[in-house]
Order: structure tokens, then C-alpha cells, then sequence
């Protein structure tokens, strides 16, 4: 199935986690949020909470500044 990640294209397959879509995009479990469809993804349930067809994800980094 194809979701959109940061507003490109990604092929995962069914049942894919929040937690394996960071995984295969290399990025770290700290420091950064993920939202599915607008609604934000808590942390402990990235392993839970699976993908489905053109599922919209954006995924932020924190980032220190003053």
C-alpha cells in the first residue's frame, strides 16, 4: 500500500507500524513526532498503531534554539 510521508510517496506493507515506517526512514525513536491523518501519535503507540491505504504522515524533529 502507498502512504504519504513528509508529502512524498512511500510503498510499506500491510499492517506496517508508526514504528517501522521511522525504522525504514533510518530515524532516530527520540527527538522527533509523528502525526497520522492530523492526529498526533504518542510514542509508546507507535508499535500499536498501524498504517492504512494513503494514510498522511508527517514527522517532525525537535530541534534546540534560544
Amino acid at each position: 500500500m502507498t502512504i504519504t510521508v513528509n508529502g512524498e510517496n512511500l510503498d510499506v506493507g500491510d499492517d506496517v507500524s508508526v514504528g517501522e515506517v521511522v525504522a525504514r526512514l533510518g530515524l532516530p525513536d527520540r527527538g522527533i513526532a509523528v502525526a497520522v491523518d492530523g492526529a498526533v501519535v504518542p510514542r509508546g503507540q507507535w508499535s500499536q498503531h498501524t498504517m492504512t491505504t494513503g494514510a498522511v504522515v508527517e514527522i517532525v524533529t525537535a530541534v534546540q534554539g534560544g
